[in-house]
């Protein structure tokens, strides 16, 4: 289903304007923001990360946000967290947090704020939140929510992956999927929110061990 653009951007105006708490007279509009925002999250190398998984992480920020300190750094933190994202790069997550620190204050925010949510989207890099910080914990939460899908939608996931990787070799990407995947189910916890814990941690686990044993078979 094609993600509601219209809906995204009327999103990230109503994102920036609670982070701004009052609108300076001289404040920029967002509107031109969000066009090159979204532009970048439709780039055609992209398979997974999409302006589909852009809506699908805001949406898990709307269930977490009672958890969160700053729920509108952990909103403007989601839609820069792969702003920057080429599969073949190691760097994505910090040249999107260095957008970000280009374009917040641009807009007006406060130094505070742009750091905040600068530091979150570096966050992505681990998902590994320290312990009390709920703000990262909302958005790590939101970001792995995708792991806790249906059967069905867990695959395409993982067929998304697939294809944004289509440059690497079958068995080279088994190797590196299967790597990553024992990694997650080593973790101690997936998620670290109580709704995460609750609602997300059993079915991640097992959609994830499923796709290793598909993998390892």
């Amino acid at each position: 289903m094609p993600t509601d653009t219209a809906q995204l951007e009327a999103r990230w105006h109503a994102t920036v304007e609670a982070a701004r708490g009052s609108t300076p007279p001289d404040a920029p509009d967002p509107a031109p923001y969000a066009a090159r925002l979204l532009a970048a999250w439709a780039e055609p190398q992209r398979r997974y990360h999409t302006t589909e998984h852009l809506a699908a992480v805001l949406d898990r920020i709307d269930v977490l946000a009672e958890h969160a300190g700053d729920p509108a750094a952990v909103r403007l933190a989601a839609w820069f967290h792969d702003a920057v994202y080429r599969p073949d790069r190691s760097e994505n997550e910090e040249r999107s947090a260095a957008l970000a620190e280009r374009a917040l204050p641009e807009l007006g925010l406060a130094p505070a704020l742009t750091a905040e949510v600068a530091r979150l989207v570096r966050l992505t890099v681990t998902h590994d939140p320290a312990p009390g910080d709920r703000d990262g914990e909302v958005l790590c939460d939101a970001d792995l929510a995708v792991l806790a899908g249906t059967p069905e939608d867990y695959a395409a996931y993982a067929a998304a992956v697939r294809e944004e990787y289509g440059f690497v070799p079958d068995e080279a990407f088994r190797e590196g999927r299967a790597a990553v995947l024992r990694q997650l189910l080593a973790l101690p916890r997936l998620f670290r929110t109580p709704y995460g814990t609750e609602h997300w941690e059993a079915t991640a686990r097992r959609n994830l061990a499923t796709e290793l044993r598909l993998l390892t078979a």
